[in-house]
C-alpha cells in the first residue's frame, strides 16, 4: 500500500529551503579597514532607520536579517538569493552613495560569512584588537531583529554560539586583557597632550555609554574632577553627575559651556553635527575630541587655527603596550573559534537530516494510523496491544536509521538522500 502526503504539505518548506541554504547566508558591510569615519558615518544606521530597513526586508520576503552598525562598521547579515539585495536595503535607508558603498564594501557568503561573524564577535576584527564592547552591540542588534520578527532559527543558533565563544575567549585567553578602547585611547591622548589637565575645565557633551566610560577613565586614570556634563536629556546628565560629584548644565546652555571649556569631549549621537565653527568665534584655544559616529563636530571646526580637533579614527592609532600582548593570544582565539564553528556547522548539517527523518516518521505514523483503523474495522482486536507494538516498530525504525547516519558521517548524506527517496517524503535537500 503506497501512501502519499498531499503535495501542498511541503510547498512552503520547499520554497524556503533554497533561500535558507547556508550558501545563501551573506554578510555585506564596510568597516574601518577601507573607509574613514566620515564615510562610515554616512552609512550608519540608527534605530529608526533599522526599523524601516526591517520592514522593507520583510516586504521583500527577506525575514532573516540583522544589522550591526557601530562607530567602526556597518554590516548587514541575512539570507538572500543575491547579496545585492542586502546592499540595497542599507543604501535605501542611509544617506551614503550606493555606488561608493558597493566599491568599498566586502561580501562574504556561506562558511566565510559565518567565520566573519565569529571574528567580529570575539574582537578579532575590531579596530582595537580584542575590543569586547562589540559583543554587547551584537546582542542589541539581534534582539531588535528578533523582536521585529526578522530573526530565524539558524541565526539565533549562530549568534548564541558566537556569544558563547566570545565569553570563552575572554575567560580563557588574554585577547581582551588590559584596558584598550576608544574611550581609554582618549584618556591616553589627554595624558600626553595636556600634562596640566587638573587645571583645565573639561566639558563632556553626551552622557551615553561611550561618554560615561570616557568620563570614568579620566577620573580613574587622570584624577580629574572639573568636568561639566551636558546632555539633551538633562535628567541623564544630572543623575550621572550626582553619582560622581560632577557638575552638569542644561542643553540650552551648550554654547556658553563650549566657550568656557578648555577641553571638549563630544560623545553624542545626533545624526548631524551639533558643534559648529560659530561656537568658537573669538574663543580661547581648545582641544576637541569627537567620539561620535557620525561626527557631531562639523569638519570646518578643524580649519580654525585656535582649535585642535581629534576624531575616533585618529584616536585608534594610539597604540598601547597591551596590544602586543593581545597579538600573542590570537592563535588561541582562532583555535576556539574553529572548534565551535565546526560544532555549529555539524548542527546545521544534522538539522537538514532531521527534517527528512521527521518526514519519514510522519509517513510511518500515517501508515500506522491507517493500519490501526483497519484493525478497528475488524471483528476481533486488542487495541492496546496493537497500538503499543506498532508505535514501538515505528520508533525502532527511526532509531536504526538515525543511528546509522550518526555512526557513518562520511556516508550520512548518501543515506539520508536514499531514505528521502525511498519514502518519497517530498523534502527538498538542496
Amino acid at each position: 500500500m503506497r501512501v502519499f502526503l498531499h503535495p501542498e504539505a511541503y510547498k512552503n518548506k520547499m520554497q524556503g529551503s533554497h533561500s535558507k541554504d547556508i550558501a545563501h547566508f551573506h554578510i555585506v558591510g564596510i568597516n574601518y579597514k577601507k573607509t574613514d569615519a566620515a564615510i562610515r558615518g554616512s552609512f550608519a544606521i540608527n534605530q529608526v532607520q533599522y526599523q524601516h530597513l526591517i520592514d522593507s526586508a520583510k516586504s521583500q520576503h527577506l525575514d532573516d536579517i540583522f544589522v550591526l552598525s557601530t562607530c567602526n562598521r556597518t554590516e548587514i547579515y541575512g539570507f538572500a538569493d543575491d547579496p545585492q539585495q542586502l546592499v540595497e536595503l542599507v543604501c535605501h535607508e542611509t544617506e551614503g552613495d550606493c555606488n561608493l558603498f558597493s566599491q568599498l564594501s566586502y561580501v562574504k557568503s556561506g562558511e566565510d560569512a559565518i567565520k566573519h561573524l565569529y571574528q567580529v564577535g570575539t574582537g578579532l576584527d575590531s579596530q582595537i584588537l580584542g575590543d569586547y564592547e562589540i559583543i554587547g552591540q551584537i546582542r542589541t542588534a539581534t534582539k531588535f531583529a528578533k523582536a521585529n520578527g526578522c530573526f530565524g532559527g539558524f541565526q539565533e543558533r549562530l549568534v548564541n554560539s558566537v556569544l558563547q565563544v566570545s565569553k570563552l575567549i575572554k575567560n580563557e585567553t588574554g585577547l581582551s586583557s588590559g584596558t584598550v578602547s576608544v574611550a581609554f585611547a582618549a584618556v591616553r591622548l589627554l595624558e600626553h597632550k595636556v600634562p596640566d589637565i587638573l587645571n583645565k575645565k573639561i566639558l563632556l557633551v553626551g552622557v551615553g555609554k561611550i561618554g560615561r566610560n570616557t568620563c570614568k577613565n579620566m577620573m580613574d586614570y587622570l584624577g580629574v574632577n572639573q568636568v561639566t556634563l551636558v546632555n539633551r536629556t538633562t535628567s541623564v546628565a544630572e543623575e550621572f553627575a550626582a553619582q560622581h560629584g560632577l557638575r552638569h548644565a542644561p542643553y540650552e546652555r551648550l554654547a556658553e559651556e563650549l566657550q568656557a571649556a578648555d577641553i571638549i569631549l563630544v560623545a553624542s549621537n545626533a545624526p548631524e553635527p551639533t558643534i559648529l565653527p560659530a561656537h568658537f568665534e573669538q574663543s580661547s584655544p581648545k582641544l576637541i575630541i569627537d567620539l561620535s559616529i557620525p561626527f557631531n563636530v562639523a569638519p570646518e571646526v578643524r580649519e580654525l587655527s585656535h582649535i585642535e580637533l581629534v576624531n575616533v579614527d585618529e584616536l585608534s592609532k594610539i597604540q598601547d603596550e597591551t596590544l602586543q600582548m593581545r597579538l600573542q593570544e590570537v592563535p588561541k582565539a582562532l583555535s576556539i573559534i574553529e572548534e565551535h564553528m565546526n560544532e555549529f556547522l555539524y548542527w546545521y548539517k544534522m538539522r537538514k537530516h532531521a527534517v527528512v527523518l521527521k518526514a519519514v516518521k510522519d509517513k510511518l505514523t500515517e501508515i500506522h494510523a491507517k493500519e490501526i483503523q483497519q484493525q478497528k474495522n475488524g471483528n476481533q482486536y486488542n487495541l492496546e496491544d496493537i497500538e503499543a507494538v506498532s508505535s514501538r516498530i515505528i520508533q525502532k525504525m527511526i532509531n536504526l536509521m538515525a543511528g546509522k547516519v550518526r555512526r557513518e558521517t562520511d556516508k550520512s548524506d548518501q543515506y539520508i538522500a536514499m531514505i528521502n527517496d525511498i519514502f518519497e517524503t517530498g523534502v527538498n535537500q538542496e
